[in-house]
Parts: C-alpha cells; structure tokens; sequence
C-alpha cells in the first residue's frame, strides 16, 4: 500500500511579483511569499517606500527586491516584465476605492476606480502571462479581489463593480489559461485592519455594523490572507483554478 503524500506549499526557487507589496495586504503576501522560499519582487509607485519594505525583508534573511513602477502604465509595465526572468506567481494586490453615495459618483471616480481594480489587474497579468506561455511554464495569478466582488454594499457601487468585474476575469483567464498550467483565482478579505481602512472603522457606526456582518466576530488581520495566498500560489492547489477563495469571517454565508 503506498499512502498519499501532502502536496508541498513550499515555493523555492519561484519568483514572484506582489503589486502594492509595500503596505498592508500586499505587503503581507509579499512576506508570506519570500518565508514559503519564492524570490519575491515588490512592485509599487513610491521608491522609498520600496527601499524600506526590501531592506527589511533581506534583513530577515528573506530574497526581495523592489520596482517603481505606475502599474496603470500597461506599457512601462510590460517593459519591465520583458527585461527579467518569468514571474512564476503573481499577486495583483495593488487596489484603490472612492466610496459615495450612488447619485454622487463622478465619471473621475469610475475611472480611477477601474483603472487600477481591473485595468491594472488585466494589464500586469497579461504581461506576466505572456512571459509564461513564451516559456512554456505554469504558474499562479491571484487577483486580491473582495467579499465585495460577490455582494454589494452602501457607498460601494464602483468598488464592488470593480471587484465584480475581476471575479469575471478570473473566470474567464482561467478557461483560456487553463491548457497553459496557468492557474488563476481570487482572495476575497472582509475588511481589514490596515492603514488604509483605519478612517472608516474609526466611525463607531460602521465599525458596528461590518463586525455585526462578520459571522466570527472580528475584523480581518493582514496575517488572515497569508496562508490563503501561499496555499494558491502552491502545488497543494494545482487543480484550483477560476475560483474564489473567500476570506470573509463568514460575511457572504448568508
């Protein structure tokens, strides 16, 4: 009798790029990443802030480094991805939202929205994506989507559209990858504690309500999307594609 043998979560000897790798979630993934053994390369607009989040990293003995890049710029982008070695995973973390009322959302909040949640998103993978097939190597793309991605909610309409949007996206690439060995799926965090959340939770109110949506009780830590990316960014999810891996304390069960 021969037992069945784990599939390994170890990424050594993979590259991966993290977008928005330098604060919060982005950031968290672009650990997780580097501790599983991929050599990770952080993406994002400010060099400074790149500098410091690398020089951490390699100081904890982890393989980082670190571009500027303006990940809306499809042209830059793929100039950058052309001139290295394949990325093997890609994380597309970089995200931004303008929340308001329905009635007072401006043609300039749609597309700032949509530029980076789904242009920029399609933009970086199909770059990286091309290196892949070129090669002839698999690989992982994983979008950080949303709970908001498969509900709605007040103050959200171009948000959840643009995480709704990527939800198809995945699908879709992971039907045309699929014969590739490229897989490609989605996170979907609740709302977590970041910097860049930390205005809206301040509001009792709101904070009130997301925890009272949240069936465990709590708010999401950057730390509750590590293992979710490792795991598929791994070989213990190589027949997981065109999904959505919900990190929501429960919000969508309902």
């Amino acid at each position: 009798m021969t037992l069945p043998r784990t599939p390994s979560f170890r990424l050594d000897g993979r590259r991966a790029l993290v977008t928005g790798g330098t604060r919060g979630i982005g950031l968290a993934a672009a650990v997780a990443l580097a501790e599983a053994g991929a050599a990770v390369t952080i993406a994002a607009r400010t060099a400074a802030d790149i500098e410091a989040v690398v020089n951490e990293m390699a100081a904890a003995g982890f393989a980082a480094e670190g571009v500027a890049l303006d990940i809306t710029d499809s042209a830059t982008v793929k100039v950058f991805v052309d001139d290295v070695d394949p990325f093997d995973i890609l994380v597309n973390c970089a995200g931004t939202a303008r929340h308001s009322d329905f009635g007072d959302i401006t043609p300039d909040d749609y597309a700032a929205v949509m530029d980076v949640n789904l242009g920029a998103t399609l933009f970086v993978s199909q770059a990286v994506v091309s290196r892949l097939v070129a090669a002839g190597k698999p690989g992982s793309i994983i979008h950080v989507s949303s709970q908001m991605g498969h509900v709605g909610g007040p103050r959200r309409a171009v948000y959840a559209a643009s995480k709704h949007a990527v939800e198809g996206l995945t699908k879709a690439m992971a039907i045309e990858l699929g014969p590739n060995n490229i897989r490609v799926n989605t996170v979907c965090p609740t709302f977590v504690e970041t910097e860049l959340t930390a205005k809206n939770l301040s509001d009792a109110d709101f904070r009130n309500w997301v925890l009272s949506k949240i069936k465990l009780g709590r708010l999401g830590r950057v730390e509750d999307m590590m293992g979710p990316i490792v795991f598929l960014a791994s070989d213990a999810a190589a027949l997981i594609t065109g999904t959505s891996l919900l990190v929501d304390g429960g919000w969508t069960a309902e």
